[in-house]
Order: C-alpha cells, then sequence, then structure tokens
C-alpha cells in the first residue's frame, strides 16, 4: 500500500494516522479518569476514585500508569488572560523566506524565547505557521510585531488577525 508523504522543507510528514506514536488502549475506566483530570488536573486521587468509581490505590495505579505512557503528557494551571491584563489575542499567519534545517530551527528557536507567543504551529498552505500571541493592549501588540516577530530570521510576509470573541476554548480531548 502506498502512504502519501508530504515535504515541507526539510520536514516529511506521512500521511498515516498514528503512524509514529503508539497509541495506547484505553478501557471505560481510563476514559472516566481522563475525563476527570482534562476537567480538574489538581483533584485529589480520593475524590477522583470516588467519581470513577474505583478505589483509590488502582485509581492511583492507573494514573501512574497513564502518565509513564505519556498519555498523560503534564499537569498545568489554566489562567485567565483576562485577569492578569492580556485581553488582546492575535492570529499571526507567517511565511518564511526558505524552509531549510537552518532557517526552520532559527525561526523556532526565537519564538520559543517569546512568551507572549503561546502557541506556534507548522500548517500546509499558503503560510507556513500560525502563531497565537497575547498583548495587554493593540500598541502593545504592534510593538511586538514589528519590533520583533517581523524582525526574526527569514520571516518574509506575515499576515494579523484580532480574536475579537472567544466561542470555543478547551484544552480538553474527547476521550
Amino acid at each position: 500500500m502506498l502512504i502519501p508523504v508530504i515535504h515541507i522543507g526539510y520536514l516529511a510528514i506521512q500521511l498515516r494516522p498514528g503512524k509514529n506514536v503508539p497509541i495506547h488502549e484505553l478501557d471505560a475506566v481510563d476514559r472516566r479518569i481522563l475525563r476527570e483530570l482534562q476537567e480538574d488536573g489538581a483533584l485529589r486521587n480520593d475524590i477522583l476514585a470516588e467519581r470513577v468509581a474505583l478505589s483509590p490505590a488502582p485509581t492511583l495505579r492507573r494514573v501512574r500508569a497513564l502518565e509513564k505512557a505519556g498519555v498523560i503528557n503534564r499537569y498545568v494551571a489554566l489562567l485567565n488572560p483576562n485577569s492578569i491584563g492580556l485581553g488582546v489575542r492575535m492570529r499571526v499567519d507567517l511565511r518564511l523566506t526558505s524552509q531549510n534545517r537552518a532557517a526552520l530551527d532559527a525561526f523556532a528557536a526565537a519564538v520559543a524565547a517569546m512568551p507572549e507567543v503561546v502557541e506556534c504551529v507548522i500548517v500546509l498552505g499558503e503560510w507556513d505557521y500560525q502563531l497565537t500571541v497575547v498583548a495587554r493592549d493593540v500598541e502593545q501588540y504592534q510593538h511586538l510585531l514589528f519590533d520583533r516577530l517581523a524582525k526574526l530570521p527569514g520571516v518574509t510576509n506575515y499576515r494579523s488577525t484580532l480574536i475579537v470573541r472567544e466561542m470555543k476554548h478547551t484544552t480538553a480531548l474527547p476521550v
């Protein structure tokens, strides 16, 4: 069977779901545990055990197994950006002059050092990257864009879109 491959500079993507990442088999209890922890990652084990109808010791063993298998990647606190003065969110589509390894690595390192960039993904299509950027206001975003983002190595073109209202935002995956 032929498997389609897309080449983006040095990056080759196989269009075969799950090929490179082992899929962990989840039973109904694992799925309930994951749903609860996605809702509240700081949930105490005894409360989690009660919610998934299991005793605490097996619940903890299952959580540790899910962590070890990489199903649970990490635990974080999700902040309300408005409450800490970051009320402006922008999507930035960005294109590089070259997609060679050195250019992509330099861009990735520069973006990783910018705390205002809360998401950066490689995309297929007209643009090379899509970023989500937070700022206090539009003026602060403009300074970030003109003084830092636009001056990153290899940036040739960009387009900004102001996120006016969030209709849905979740970190929970459907399990």
